[in-house]
């Protein structure tokens, strides 16, 4: 990637200071990549402090025809932060701001670089939380959760991203800043806020986000039910939720996930173990009791031998273990390829079992998660990028597993968002006429195609 112009550069330190800007090779480089692995080398980065800065940027890159990248903590697994074109990248750790607390109206004013977990522990001394909980969430942003309209384990019971998001204020491609949205619950208008969860920085870049928080639950019981059978672990999802149970969370994991978690000194999860399920319930103390009896039931129905966490302690291991599958399956391999489907609840069990037949017909590994409440599996491919034929049988397999997810009637992202990654995947799933209005859309707000080329939509190309 060729060096910036000159009077880009010197128009964007203008702007918000050369402080804040980097534009050396080496600097550069440490904003090349995502979580997929894959490099792509910005023009520059800039380091905005407030909104001000974030619309002078966007009007500088606007001037000089420069492509623009959002980016927070760099943790997406689709591509989506990935300057594919060069350009500029937006990066956000200096707006971490958690700007308001309110709680009478249940609401939290929060800037884009806001670590998620850094909001939830500042809400927890007063009794509340933001539902959306990602596996990154120690270093995944706000902004960047919006951008992906982010999942987690506990999104079966309080919902994905978009649920919690009142408002938000953009920049738009013209480098104006304006606010979607309301406080209230109920407003006027076209959900515009809505239109930007999921929208990977195409459509404008949020500034500032006024967020839905919600009272901590009475109590948890967390139970782990231990299976000899994969299937019988996957069919006991669908029957929990038929006898009318929700869970606040539940999450299956396969053997090979298990035994690196094992490897990783979470002993908690015993050797045997074919599959698991973290099942947490959450509410009102009273009914508690009963209902984690009832959940562990059905598992024992299906075969389960099931431990209900009865420490703190026990319930945090649980869930240190599940929340650190990402940093141990790298025992298998410094390079993992992670995908995201989601299928129907009742065909997870149909999903897992062609995720495993494919694994075998392209002669690879695959260690699958699942926040399985929803039908969202993540199976993880260890591989070494350096094999030439080894990565393009993980290309091969990846492709296969979205073709199937497409036919089971799945979404080819249950959290990841659609990045570059699963471009091909929107062309199966939606129609030419559905992917053409869109698109529209997207052109309305982004006529230069400026904002995050290449991403979420199969769209024409953007660049210098």
């Amino acid at each position: 990637m060729p060096d910036a112009p000159p009077e880009f550069l010197d128009d964007l330190c203008a702007a918000i200071g050369a402080d804040h800007v980097r534009s050396a090779h080496h600097e550069r480089l440490a904003y090349a990549y995502d979580a997929t692995g894959e490099k792509h080398l910005p023009h520059a980065v800039a380091f905005p402090g407030s909104a001000a800065d974030v619309a002078a940027c966007v009007r500088v890159a606007r001037r000089h025809g420069v492509p623009l990248v959002p980016r927070g903590a760099g943790t997406n697994l689709s591509g989506g932060t990935l300057p594919i074109h060069g350009g500029l990248v937006l990066h956000f750790t200096r707006m971490q701001g958690i700007l308001e607390i309110d709680i009478p109206n249940r609401l939290c004013r929060v800037q884009p670089g806001a670590v998620n977990l850094s909001l939830t522990q500042a809400l927890a001394p007063l009794g509340y939380h933001y539902a959306p909980d990602p596996s990154s969430q120690k270093a995944s942003t706000i902004g960047g959760n919006i951008a992906e309209n982010a999942g987690g384990p506990h999104c079966l019971k309080y919902g994905v991203t978009t649920g919690h998001v009142l408002a938000v204020q953009v920049c738009t491609a013209e480098g104006d800043l304006i606010w979607l949205g309301s406080d209230l619950e109920e407003h006027p208008g076209y959900d515009l806020a809505g239109l930007f969860c999921g929208s990977e920085g195409t459509m404008g870049v949020v500034t500032e986000a006024v967020v839905r928080i919600l009272p901590l639950p009475q109590g948890y019981r967390t139970l782990l039910a231990i299976f000899d059978d994969l299937d019988a672990c996957s069919q006991t999802v669908s029957a929990i939720i038929a006898a009318r149970i929700i869970p606040a969370a539940m999450e299956l994991m396969d053997r090979p996930t298990l035994e690196v978690c094992r490897a990783s000194g979470f002993t908690v999860y015993p050797a045997h173990a074919q599959a698991a399920l973290v099942v947490e319930v959450d509410g009102f103390e009273a009914d508690l009791e009963a209902e984690a009896a009832e959940v562990a039931a059905i598992c024992e129905e299906f075969g389960a031998t099931v431990h209900l966490a009865r420490a703190e302690a026990e319930r945090i291991q649980l869930w240190q273990g599940r929340r650190s599958i990402g940093g141990a399956l790298a025992r298998m391999s410094p390079y993992t390829w992670v995908q995201d489907v989601t299928v129907p609840r009742n065909r997870l069990t149909e999903m897992i079992r062609e995720v495993n037949r494919l694994a075998g017909v392209y002669s690879l590994q695959v260690a699958t998660t699942a926040h399985a409440g929803d039908g969202n599996l993540h199976p993880a491919i260890p591989f070494d990028p350096h094999n030439a034929d080894m990565a393009t049988r993980v290309k091969q397999l990846d492709a296969a597993i979205v073709q199937a997810c497409v036919r089971l009637g799945g979404s080819i992202t249950g959290e990841h968002g659609v990045g570059i990654d699963k471009l091909p995947g929107m062309e199966l799933s939606f129609t030419p006429a559905q992917l053409a209005y869109m698109q529209q859309v997207r052109r309305a707000l982004d006529p230069e195609d400026r904002m995050n080329p290449g991403k979420n939509l199969p769209v024409r190309r953007g660049g210098f």
